[in-house]
Formats: structure tokens, C-alpha cells, sequence
């Protein structure tokens, strides 16, 4: 609950600083004389459409994934490995001071897991099948901490809002901008639209350089929770495993950055990557 306020509380927060700082600097007469008009209404429609796609995409992510990769819930393990898996979330839960996720398989090659949620008391852990069958079971027990420590961490929530703020801004800059280009077509003809359109596609590819900056900040922090939870040791020995099947993914665009390992990433491709080097984890783990 605490997280869902602060997506309000903030997006109320940039209102408040951005109004402020508009008017201190007398910025509202500059962009009237640019013919932008009224910019904390402009704002206001901005931030309802950023934040609000964000957190309707946070609401379903747990629905949405089940469904896209297939996962298989596990409510009654049906033998002794479905057991274990349970057991060993539970045993990770309780010491990361989490509700206890829901647990499930998805059909998969590649060696791979994820967690996704609304919230640390509502979340999902999954794992697949290539994963359970390609690594041990110390590797598969630091895997599952390294996602219990996702969630812990409100990586999921974070991204969320993270995601929201910067929409907020390509939205509203994007129209800033059109309107100062185009003020005879800021009242809504195809033309401004397609400028706006054309606009947001570029602040946005900024914009998620940003995501992906923090995405790779948030993996290392979660293989550090996956050390503490299981061990240095076994989160080392893990990352060694996941780089057999490195670069490989069967996993959708829009699931890839909540997996444990992602694609490989070169020149500025790189500037876009969800996940560190493996390399770059191990020595980080190495060193830690």
C-alpha cells in the first residue's frame, strides 16, 4: 500500500515543483507568447495517461504473465520437486520478510526464471523447465533468492513508477514541443498529432535508456539478496551456469527485463540492455 501511495505521491510531487518552478521563472508567459497555452492542465492529462498506463500494466503484470509464458501454478506439489520448490520460496519468504509468492513452472529450453507483482505480499516466482533440468539444486535455490530479492526490494513496484514519471514527461514534452513548432495545428490536426507521435518515439528511447540504466542496478542488488538468502557460493556458482544458455531468451519483449538472465547486447544496443554482463555479476559477486 505503501508503494501504491507513493506513485500518487509523487506524480502529485512533479505537479507541484513543475507549477512552481514554471511560474518562479516566468516560464508560463514564455511558452504563452509560444502559443503552448495551459501547461499544468497539459501536465495533468500527461500524468494521468503515464502514470495511469504504468500502474494498470503493474495491476495485471502477475495475470498477464501466466498467461503469456504459460506458467503453471503450483497449488498441490505433485511430487518430490514441486515440493522442494515450494518449500525452499516459503523458507526464502519468510527470511526476506515477504508474503509467501505463488510458485510456478513454464515450459522453456533456456534456463531462466522471473518474479513479477503488484506488490511484496502479491507476487509470482517462476521457473523453467530448462532451468530445473540443466542446473543443480544449489543453483536453482540461489535462482529462486535472487527472485524472492526482487521482490523484497519492490523492484517491481519501482520499475512501475520509474516507468510512470518518465511516460508523464515524453507525454508532456512531446506536446510542449509540437506546440511550439506547429501553433497552428496545436488545436488537433493530423499533423500536430503525427509530430507529437513521431516525438514520443524519440523522448521515449531516451527515456528507457533510463529504465534500462536501473534495470541492470536493480540485478545487481538482487544477486547480492540471492547471496545473502542462499549463499555467495551457490549465487556465483548460478550466474556460471546461466552463462552456458547466455544471450539465449524465448522469453516475450515485455517479460524480458523480470528474467534472471537476458540477451546480449553490443555497441549501443548495450545502452538498452536489462541485465549486466554475467561476467560483470560474477566479478561483482567476486568482489562483494
Amino acid at each position: 500500500m505503501k508503494r501504491i501511495l507513493l506513485f500518487l505521491g509523487t506524480n502529485l510531487a512533479i505537479l507541484l515543483v513543475l507549477s512552481a518552478f514554471i511560474q518562479i521563472f516566468g516560464l508560463d508567459q514564455w511558452l504563452a507568447e509560444k502559443g503552448v497555452g495551459n501547461t499544468t492542465g497539459l501536465f495533468v492529462l500527461a500524468a494521468v495517461f503515464g502514470m495511469g498506463g504504468s500502474f494498470i500494466s503493474l495491476a495485471i503484470s502477475k495475470w498477464m504473465a501466466k498467461r503469456m509464458m504459460g506458467v503453471r501454478i503450483i497449488e498441490n506439489p505433485a511430487n518430490a520437486a514441486e515440493q522442494w520448490l515450494v518449500q525452499t520460496v516459503q523458507r526464502q519468504a519468510r527470511a526476506a520478510g515477504i508474503g509467501m509468492p505463488e510458485v510456478g513452472v513454464f515450459e522453456s529450453p533456456v534456463m531462466n526464471a522471473f518474479a513479477t507483482g503488484m506488490s511484496r505480499n502479491d507476487a509470482l516466482v517462476a521457473v523453467s523447465t530448462g532451468l530445473l533440468q540443466n542446473m543443480d539444486r544449489d543453483g536453482v535455490e540461489a535462482v529462486l533468492a535472487h527472485e524472492v530479492s526482487h521482490i523484497a526490494n519492490g523492484d517491481m513496484v519501482t520499475m512501475g513508477l520509474l516507468q510512470g514519471v518518465l511516460n508523464t514527461f515524453v507525454i508532456f514534452f512531446a506536446h510542449i514541443v509540437a506546440r511550439m513548432l506547429m501553433r497552428d495545428e496545436r488545436g488537433g490536426g493530423l499533423a500536430y498529432f503525427g509530430v507529437v507521435i513521431a516525438l514520443e518515439i524519440v523522448f521515449g528511447l531516451l527515456a528507457s535508456i533510463i529504465v534500462a540504466a536501473f534495470s541492470r542496478y536493480r540485478e545487481y542488488r538482487a544477486d547480492a539478496g540471492g547471496a545473502h538468502l542462499a549463499s555467495r557460493r551457490k549465487m556465483i556458482s548460478a550466474l556460471e551456469s546461466l552463462q552456458k544458455t547466455y544471450g539465449q531468451s524465448d522469453m516475450p519483449k515485455e517479460m524480458a527485463a523480470f528474467g534472471i538472465s537476458g540477451t546480449l547486447g553490443h555497441g549501443l544496443k548495450k545502452l538498452f540492455a536489462s541485465h549486466p554482463p554475467l561476467e560483470q555479476r560474477i566479478a561483482a559477486l567476486k568482489q562483494g
